[in-house]
């Protein structure tokens, strides 16, 4: 039988149904639709004109906008095995200060870019391990960031930073307090003392809880902390007490991620040994369990991997319609566009994506040339843009105004979607939605198969899958996460 899962909010009324015997049935591999299109459709034929023709679209709409930046901070100290992150494991930390360097560099052409329209209202930190720069270095790059860009209020701003619990003390947490970042996320992944062995990231449970300890002292408004389930060694035991130890400790917010064992494509996780994997059912399984637990410890049901408390701004935000998706998961800045500085970095402008070079020497050559260090992107068509908020309306509100959508696009929905709605209608016999005259409505089974939903309005992975199947030697395979 089914486990139904009472999500305590009483202004969401909303439930998550654990069916692993649906979820069996449907999980496949997708996309997290972080963006749509996805990055995989992103090409080099996309440039730097591309981006300065999106950024002259949005100075034509006259008027300021509400800005996101994130920056890339691509180094770590030490190899987690299970890591598919760009990122670059080095102890020479000149390598940090070469970047740096260069890293204002683009942050100063993207202020100049955006300048009359450049407040900042978000900032995230992600990476590596942003911490890996000094509290020097941290000072530095703040201090250029503010005078490049203006930034919202500490009360109505969101500036978050990733940190690796085992890099910092809690002076330096209250350090990146004072360097204007009021929330902090923490990788913790798994507690349990064979797992982090397994992974190569021993992570005392005393040391993560003294940092978050500290993150409240400083006066941080949100602490969120990573989770990891399908990692090597990791049971229903094991994760039972992780899970205990993480309610206890309190996080305003915890993303549960699936690994994603890929050893072919990542190099880092051939030294993660088979033998040592969960199967299937017992991945399922341990699902099921972080679902339960959390949400009877009071947890809101954000959506796909994401749980916050009622009071968090995350769940305030889905309450109130606000809910974003970007590069970084579930954001509560649904208008912003995203600037977006470093290695490997993904902005969101407008109509198009752009991402920058991969490689440290590539990125360093390009802005040696005095241009964004852009290296491929897309341009979104009308097909993409509407297709773009079907998806963004499903993963963060769960269902979809037909109306609205013909309101605001000149489409007749059932007509321009009519074989999107037929592959519906099978998911809809499966229980994972209802389809109603005026709206499409994700049922409590489906919500943690809420990607396999919108993939089907995802044309470009339709139109790859095909390509594909016809020519499966000629056509490099899709890499995707399973979706449950």
């Amino acid at each position: 039988m089914p486990t139904v899962l009472n999500i305590p909010n009483a202004e969401l009324d909303a439930v998550v149904e654990f069916d692993p015997v649906i979820i069996g049935k449907m999980s496949q591999s997708g996309p997290r639709y972080t963006s749509y299109p996805t990055a995989d459709r992103f090409t080099a034929e996309f440039g730097y004109g591309n981006f300065l023709e999106a950024l002259a679209a949005l100075r034509m709409r006259g008027g300021r906008r509400p800005l996101s930046l994130y920056v890339h901070v691509p180094f770590c100290d030490t190899l987690c095995y299970y890591c598919a992150c760009n990122k670059i494991i080095t102890k020479d930390r000149s390598k940090a200060a070469t970047y740096l360097s260069y890293l204002k560099q683009e942050i100063a052409m993207q202020a100049r870019l955006f300048a009359g329209m450049n407040q900042i209202e978000q900032l995230h930190f992600g990476g590596g391990t942003p911490t890996y720069l000094s509290e020097k270095q941290m000072d530095e790059l703040m201090t250029h960031l503010r005078q490049h860009f203006e930034f919202a209020s500490d009360e109505d701003g969101e500036y978050s930073i990733e940190i690796d619990p085992r890099t910092v003390t809690r002076e330096r947490v209250f350090s990146l307090r004072a360097q204007g970042f009021n929330r902090i996320s923490l990788g913790v992944q798994d507690f349990d003392d064979a797992v982090q062995k397994a992974v190569n990231r021993i992570q005392p449970e005393a040391e993560t809880v003294a940092i978050m300890q500290a993150a409240r002292d400083a006066g941080f408004r949100s602490i969120s902390i990573d989770l990891i389930y399908g990692l090597p060694k990791q049971n229903l035991e094991t994760m039972t007490e992780t899970l205990r130890k993480v309610i206890a400790a309190s996080p305003d917010r915890i993303a549960l991620y699936h690994y994603a064992h890929m050893p072919h494509l990542f190099k880092p996780q051939r030294r993660i040994l088979d033998a040592d994997m969960p199967d299937s059912s017992t991945k399922l399984a341990m699902l099921g369990l972080c679902i339960a637990r959390l949400t009877a410890a009071g947890y809101v049901y954000i959506g796909m991997d994401h749980f916050a408390k009622p009071t968090d701004e995350l769940a305030i935000a889905q309450r109130q319609g606000r809910l974003h998706r970007n590069f970084q998961g579930y954001s509560t800045r649904a208008e912003s566009d995203l600037i977006a500085c470093g290695v490997s970095a993904i902005s969101s402008v407008g109509a198009v994506y752009s991402q920058n070079e991969k490689t440290l020497d590539a990125y360093y050559e390009k802005l040696d040339e005095g241009m964004l260090p852009i290296a491929r992107g897309i341009k979104l068509d009308t097909d993409d843009v509407l297709r773009r908020i079907i998806i963004q309306m499903l993963m963060c509100n769960f269902e979809l105004s037909i109306s609205s959508i013909e309101q605001a696009h000149p489409v007749q929905f059932r007509s321009y979607f009519s074989t999107e709605l037929e592959q519906l209608r099978t998911l809809a016999q499966d229980g994972l939605l209802i389809i109603e005259d005026d709206w499409l409505t994700v049922t409590p089974k489906g919500r943690l198969l809420i990607r396999n939903i919108c993939m089907v309005f995802d044309r470009h992975l339709a139109q790859a899958r095909a390509l594909a199947a016809a020519a499966p030697d000629c056509v490099q395979p899709l890499r995707y996460s399973q979706t449950v």
